[in-house]
């Protein structure tokens, strides 16, 4: 603003002392060329704080603009960075959560056939922290199982009838699962409620 003021004082004080000047000089054929001079005169100063103005600016422009260019490559170097850093711990969890799910399965497959004749078919683990997920931090593990196949047997077994009671729920089930259960609590060290088999009576 001050710049401004100063500016336009100068044009009033030159277009002043021109009139005097003007005054003061004789009607001759100097008039006319003196006229022409302070007319140039006042361009000049007109234009000049704008020519200065702008080659100032121009270079605190190309800075501010090189800056901030600098700037942001930076920002989003840095965010692409981050996001490669999320993918990658990502990936990592869930391939850790699905080793973590095979070793719990393989720690316990031999003697849940052995004693109980079942097998996983299926197993997911949760965590509680997914950025650790580690033994520890388990949370939830969904399991369902299956009756193992004993061996190939070519006799053919005689039908035996079949009585069907749906209000009566079957005499190995739930008992069954809770003993599975309790087994595989013991055997993973884990509490006994984070487990949870598919069909198991709530």
């Amino acid at each position: 603003m001050s710049f401004l003021a100063g500016w336009v004082s100068n044009i009033i004080v030159f277009v002043l002392l021109a009139t005097v000047i003007d005054m003061l000089l004789p009607n001759s054929a100097l008039q006319k060329y003196a006229k022409m001079v302070i007319g140039l005169l006042l361009i000049a100063i007109i234009i000049t704080p704008i020519l200065g103005l702008f080659n100032k600016d121009f270079d605190e422009i190309l800075s501010a603009a090189t800056s901030e260019f600098e700037n942001q490559k930076k920002k989003d170097l840095g965010n692409l960075t981050e996001m490669k850093k999320k993918e990658i711990q990502a990936t990592q969890g869930a391939y850790i959560l699905k080793q973590m799910a095979v070793d719990l399965q393989a720690e316990v497959e031999e003697e849940l056939m052995k004693d109980y004749n079942m097998k996983i078919s299926a197993i997911e683990v949760d965590v509680k922290n997914e950025e650790n997920p580690t033994a520890e931090n388990l949370q939830n593990i969904n399991i369902s199982l299956e009756t193992a196949e004993g061996k190939e047997d070519t006799s053919i077994e005689a039908v035996a009838k079949i009585d069907i009671n749906a209000e009566r729920p079957s005499p190995s089930s739930d008992a069954n699962l809770d003993a599975v259960k309790s087994f595989l609590a013991t055997s993973w060290s884990v509490d006994k409620e984070i487990i949870e088999i598919a069909g198991e009576r709530k």
